[in-house]
């Protein structure tokens, strides 16, 4: 039997990259996929993915900094499919600059999706949970969350800031039977990380005891297991997927 047969997973951001990779994984577990994304286009092909394993889907535009948007998405995943067991709060945007040069807009935009809107997901999913006693509600931060990096303050803060609220979520929601827990990339090989400067990425490299960067499978099948029943017992936790950078 597959590990998620029959759960229905929300994954935001899954237009590509990690969120694309753990959606169709979650999909070749046996999970029912709604896939959102401020690229419409990029969920349509994420969902096309999906519907080719035989598994059911549905992509939608949304931005997860608008918590109307957000909650029309909760909306819609329940009336298609009666009910939301899984969140994967995945979507996220960096605009960087050193501090002193980082504008209000440059703060406030990342600040908002990547916080934000992991609090307004979380809010919107939530209530259904509950009635349902049951959730898996699992948040991407990253590793910069930990540890910072220059010329990316507010990324690291909203990183931060999901680890912050994963375990405060975790505590709040536990005994309606549901787990929150975060996970922790470092360098993942994706096309935002393509854009990287070539000295820059082998800078990283050097920091990785594997010395490789990461693949989004790699997230995924961590995804997957923090969705699964083998999970049961992990909530409030920050895994780091990142080959050894951050120990």
């Amino acid at each position: 039997m597959q590990a998620l047969q029959d759960k229905i997973a929300i994954v935001t951001g899954a237009g590509q990259g990690i969120g694309q990779a753990i959606a169709v994984r979650l999909a070749q577990e046996g999970a029912e996929v709604i896939v959102s994304d401020i690229n419409l286009q990029g969920v349509e092909q994420t969902a096309s993915q999906i519907r080719q394993m035989d598994r059911k889907s549905l992509a939608l535009k949304v931005d997860v900094a608008n918590f109307e948007d957000v909650q029309a998405m909760v909306q819609k995943s329940t009336e298609e499919f009666g009910r939301a067991d899984i969140l994967v709060n995945n979507a996220g945007v960096t605009k960087d600059n050193l501090l002193v040069r980082m504008t209000q807009q440059q703060w406030d935009w990342v600040i908002s999706v990547n916080l934000k809107g992991t609090f307004n997901c979380t809010k919107a999913v939530a209530p259904h949970m509950m009635r349902n006693r049951y959730g898996r509600i699992i948040n991407i931060a990253s590793v910069i969350g930990l540890v910072g990096n220059a010329g990316q303050a507010n990324y690291a803060a909203s990183k931060a800031g999901i680890i912050g609220l994963t375990k405060s979520a975790a505590k709040e929601l536990a005994s309606r039977g549901i787990t929150v827990n975060a996970v922790a990339p470092g360098y993942i090989q994706t096309e935002m990380t393509e854009r990287v400067p070539e000295q820059a990425k082998e800078t990283f490299l050097k920091t990785i005891p594997l010395r490789r960067p990461g693949l989004p499978q790699d997230v995924a099948g961590v995804i997957v297991f923090l969705a699964s029943d083998d999970a049961s017992y992990i909530t409030g936790q920050v895994i780091n997927i990142d080959g050894g950078m951050v120990m």
